[in-house]
């Protein structure tokens, strides 16, 4: 018997990764592969570190398992950590689960319970934007913009209102934030205010839309709007939080409150599966008042899952992470702008922090994608490995050819020149110059 895995054979993976130190990942071959893709836009602190190693170890032989509303030390530390130098004051209520897709859909039904709890039933539409990325779940997938990732699901999602997302390159006119601003409240109009719970949108598109960052107008307009229609505003900090962006959250960059807050890669930065879901104090107020309780998975909050993280988010405020990597993301942007500037393939260098894509097109002055049915962007990032260098493939099959990096935050100026010739290499292996 063959036993196959991953499941898809598209999902096979390069090579066999032996170990990890840094931002390197070392395979069976002998190869030593640059992580700049921080595997799916998730090692922060680099690979490797004794200190989080140590910490799940402590926390196994201490506390193997307890049920997730139980309190543990490790449960503790982490919410102590997380209290002291993370969460914005305004967000007192914590829930964990194991993945970004729960933790989203955790924030989707606290939307839904909020509202019930207030007597407001009807509230239950819940607004998504395209394109954008929020789970594997049916409940997430349907509310993504990502068509590639509901291929043979279609028929059984639940239907999901979608808006723009702002997307400066490929969209017209004087003002993009006032007109997705106006595209979304249309939508809520045409669906009765009365009937919209929140809507779901991360801050600065991850991957699917390849970094995409919004005009600085757009999130103070998006809250106000979310007042006016006693919407709750549901900020996915999956990708961005914890610092990947040059910022603790997502939403800091625009000074703008989050009703539920969803941060989950960076919190214990691939050391453990676990993903923080953030709420107001008067969220959790309203749900305590009427009795209703937001359910644990069984796995949530695993004591080494918290060890882990807590363990990682000390790193990140003593090594002074979150600066180093708005810095180092300024500098690797700065670099690929320069290279990119005048290819006829690169459309865009794009992105904050260590969230950074390229789009990469057939003509750049028409913006004309190559085929879908050429994978360009698979294809630079197996040039990518082949150089040295691991990138992350973007898109959603619509929106295509996005290259993404998030590495490590430890990657310093030899890294950031190794990454930039890769992708420069790359791109001409696949595209031409």
């Amino acid at each position: 018997m063959t036993v196959h895995w991953p499941f898809s054979s598209s999902a096979r993976p390069f090579a066999a990764v032996t170990r990890a130190e840094g931002a390197y990942l070392h395979t069976a071959d002998g190869a030593a592969l640059l992580d700049a893709a921080g595997g799916a836009i998730v090692a922060n602190v680099g690979h490797g570190r004794v200190e989080v190693a140590d910490a799940m170890r402590e926390a196994a032989l201490s506390c193997s398992y307890a049920v997730p509303p139980w309190l543990t030390p490790e449960r503790e530390r982490l919410l102590e950590r997380l209290t002291r130098d993370w969460l914005p004051p305004h967000l007192t209520r914590v829930h964990l689960t194991c993945s970004g897709s729960e933790g989203v859909e955790t924030a989707m039904k606290i939307a839904l319970q909020y509202h019930a709890a207030r007597g407001k039933r009807g509230k239950v539409a819940i607004i998504g934007r395209t394109p954008s990325y929020h789970g594997t779940t049916l409940a997430t997938a349907a509310i993504s913009g990502h068509e590639a990732r509901k291929r043979g699901l279609e028929q059984a999602l639940a239907p999901y209102s979608q808006v723009p997302a702002p997307y400066p390159l490929r969209q017209s006119g004087a003002d993009i934030a006032r007109d997705c601003v106006d595209a979304l409240e249309r939508e809520v109009l045409r669906l009765g205010a009365d009937s919209v719970a929140a809507l779901l949108a991360e801050p600065i598109v991850g991957a699917s839309g390849g970094a995409l960052v919004p005009p600085d107008d757009y999130w103070p307009q998006v809250r106000a709007l979310c007042d006016r229609h006693d919407m709750l505003l549901l900020s996915d900090d999956v990708m961005t939080g914890f610092g990947r962006t040059g910022a603790p959250f997502g939403l800091d960059h625009w000074g703008v409150a989050a009703d539920v807050l969803v941060a989950g890669k960076g919190l214990a930065g691939g050391y453990a599966p676990i993903t923080g879901v953030f709420a107001t104090e008067a969220v959790g107020e309203t749900l305590d008042a009427a009795g209703m309780n937001v359910m644990f998975h069984t796995f949530a909050a695993h004591p080494a899952a918290c060890a882990a993280a807590a363990a990682v988010l000390d790193i990140l405020v003593q090594e002074d992470l979150v600066a180093r990597a708005a810095k180092v993301g300024e500098q690797l942007k700065a670099r690929l702008t320069e290279a990119f500037a005048e290819h006829p393939r690169v459309a865009e260098v794009r992105g904050r922090g260590l969230l950074l894509a390229l789009e990469i097109v057939a003509e750049r002055e028409t913006l004309t994608p190559f085929p879908s049915a050429d994978g360009v962007a698979n294809r630079v990032v197996a040039a990518g490995i082949r150089r040295g260098v691991i990138f992350y493939p973007g898109g959603t099959g619509t929106v295509r050819d996005i290259v993404a990096l998030g590495p490590p935050f430890t990657i310093d100026a030899k890294d950031v020149e190794r990454i930039v010739d890769a992708l420069v290499g790359a791109v001409r292996d696949v595209a031409g110059s």
